[in-house]
């Protein structure tokens, strides 16, 4: 979480820097999503804040990709659900048509037909994904290279989650990396 606040500029950092490459647009779903949710707009307004185009069929467009329908859209965001809030910013997330998404527990609060629609898009996205998640199955259908930040470097290898947990010379590094050897 730390670390997507700061390359998403919410906090700075101890130290070091950071750069994003001139081609990269990104869309960021942070964990806590709260602040955007003060609102007792109707949630074809609310994504409207956030959307160039504005027009109505349009946006319905997104929140139905979110499975959203019928009256539903025209719900006050303030009362929505955890599950809700979380499908809402994923749709905001999508307007912005963006080749790098960061994703801070993107699964938290999304019950199984939500989670399966979200991981099928990412399956196919053609971008890069950023995530950190506990959802042992997203991980391992979305995730095609892991990044381990540890007290004492990183492990980053292109292999899929369940072989990078059982790999013993993996297993190895990261007890020699988090006994600082």
């Amino acid at each position: 979480t730390a670390l997507f606040q700061i390359i998403n500029g919410e906090e700075k950092p101890a130290e070091g820097t950071y750069e994003w490459g001139q081609t990269i647009t990104e869309a960021y779903l942070p964990l806590d999503n709260t602040a955007f949710f003060n609102t007792d707009m109707n949630l074809v307004e609310w994504l409207s804040q956030f959307a160039a185009d504005t027009n109505e069929v349009y946006l319905k467009g997104f929140l139905g990709r979110m499975l959203f329908s019928g009256e539903e859209i025209l719900k006050s965001a303030s009362v929505l659900s955890g599950g809700e809030k979380m499908r809402c910013m994923i749709s905001r997330m999508m307007l912005r048509d963006a080749n790098t998404l960061i994703l801070d527990t993107p699964t938290n609060h999304l019950d199984l037909e939500s989670i399966q629609a979200f991981n099928n898009t990412l399956v196919n996205y053609k971008g890069n994904v950023l995530f950190a998640s506990h959802d042992h199955e997203f991980i391992q259908t979305v995730a095609n290279r892991v990044i381990e930040l540890t007290p004492n470097g990183n492990i980053d290898k292109m292999i899929e989650y369940d072989d990078y947990i059982s790999d013993p010379k993996i297993a190895e590094l990261r007890e020699r990396l988090y006994a600082g050897k």
